[in-house]
């Protein structure tokens, strides 16, 4: 597995995963924003396929994770994880000092992954994600990456 950052190749791939692996998915409008800016996109590939992305700001040394999308056939196959250490890698070298990122409280994986790799709970918005049925509350996490 590989991680680089995305070029404009690599977005039909992209928005693929990201209708496919969520309920309420990015507009194309909004992704091919992100596209165009220098290290926001990054793709994770196994064998010369797209099969993850991440999108990631950086600003005066927060960082955060916007979307993390991994192609619903290739779940719990440890491609998040890789995809995380990659960009936490990349945050490194940057010097940044916070990374957050906001999660479904209902998405019990994500969260163990997170929680796993060093963040903390930082907040709550409530009832922040449309579901079927409503509204499901955004947990806030942070990660300091400076000491």
């Amino acid at each position: 597995m590989h991680v680089r950052p995305a070029v404009e190749a690599d977005f039909s791939a992209v928005y693929q995963i990201e209708q496919l692996a969520h309920f309420h998915a990015w507009p194309e409008s909004v992704l091919r924003r992100y596209f165009s800016r220098e290290h926001c996109v990054w793709v994770l590939e196994n064998n010369n396929r797209i099969i993850a992305y991440a999108v990631i700001t950086l600003v005066a040394g927060e960082s955060e994770l916007l979307m993390i999308a991994v192609d619903p056939k290739q779940q719990g196959q440890g491609a998040g994880r890789v995809l995380m250490n990659a960009l936490h890698d990349f945050l490194l070298e940057q010097q940044a000092e916070q990374w957050f990122l906001e999660v479904r409280e209902s998405n019990h994986k994500a969260i163990a992954l997170y929680e796993s790799i060093g963040f903390c709970q930082a907040g709550c918005r409530r009832n922040y994600y449309p579901t079927a049925n409503g509204h499901e509350d955004a947990l806030l996490y942070c990660l300091e990456l400076q000491a």
